[in-house]
């Protein structure tokens, strides 16, 4: 608990731009970027944050692993100033080693984080988070790596929605990520499918680290939130014979919107952790 309350005065001392002299510049977080995809047929904006050394003289040829960040705009400081708290040179925490991030801001999250369609009254765009997953691995990580000095571990983290398709990422025997946070996942929009793709999981699914962070959402939503994730934990762990990289905890002081701070924390610690 004390580590994270320096990570948290970090975070707010991070996101500070600072004028506080006349020879005084300002803290950059991050930049920003646009990609056109051809997939989504639209241009999708990205916050990166890179890491302190990626800009040394005598670190030109280091190569960094990069985190893909999902609601970027929500998570984009938070995320920067944590991966910046463990990571950098300045701390010397070394709990994980410097990371690239990129934060995609969202333009409709039914649509881009849920890969199938439930029924409502109203249209909805829902389902197409198998596509969204296509322009994260065919075009946006492509585009990181030919402009960025990357190396092949990347980590996916999504919240809510986002940690439902985090989920769904993990479970794809074809994806490109090495490492998988979902924190207080979603899995309530379609329980029946989530049990089907675990029942054909992959071994290569089982080979890769998975985080799932779980919020305290009251007594009126247990049903709906933590007992099917505890649930979704006890199919997975039955598949294999061998230990699993998967770890599941519960944020019993944390709601739904206050879990990602700890969550994305504590998550980046077991995942950079050593077997």
């Amino acid at each position: 608990m004390k580590n994270l309350t320096f990570v948290i005065l970090y975070i707010l001392l991070s996101g500070v731009q600072t004028t506080f002299g006349q020879n005084e510049t300002d803290i950059i977080v991050g930049s920003k970027f646009v990609i056109k995809s051809s997939i989504l047929n639209e241009e999708r904006t990205c916050l990166i944050s890179i890491p302190d050394s990626y800009n040394d003289s005598t670190e030109v040829a280091k190569k960094y692993p990069i985190i893909i960040l999902l609601d970027g705009y929500t998570h984009f400081k938070t995320a920067s100033g944590i991966v910046h708290f463990m990571s950098s040179n300045r701390n010397r925490n070394n709990l994980m080693p410097e990371s690239i991030i990129i934060a995609i801001e969202n333009v409709d999250r039914e649509r881009d984080f849920t890969v199938t369609k439930i029924k409502t009254k109203r249209p909805n765009t829902m389902g197409g988070g198998r596509n969204f997953l296509n322009f994260i691995e065919k075009e946006l990580i492509p585009y990181v790596d030919e402009n960025y000095r990357t190396e092949p571990s990347r980590t996916l983290i999504g919240h809510s929605l986002g940690g439902l398709l985090t989920l769904n990422s993990y479970m794809d025997k074809n994806s490109v990520f090495n490492a998988y946070i979902s924190i207080d996942p979603s899995i309530w929009w379609s329980e029946e499918m989530m049990k089907n793709k675990v029942d054909s999981i992959s071994s290569t699914s089982f080979n890769k680290k998975l985080y799932i962070a779980t919020a305290n959402q009251g007594k009126a939503s247990y049903e709906r939130n933590k007992k099917r994730h505890d649930y979704l934990y006890e199919l997975i762990t039955k598949k294999s014979e061998e230990p699993l990289n998967v770890e599941i905890k519960y944020f019993d002081k944390e709601n739904h919107r206050s879990v990602p701070l700890i969550a994305l924390y504590e998550g980046l610690i077991y995942i950079n952790q050593e077997n």
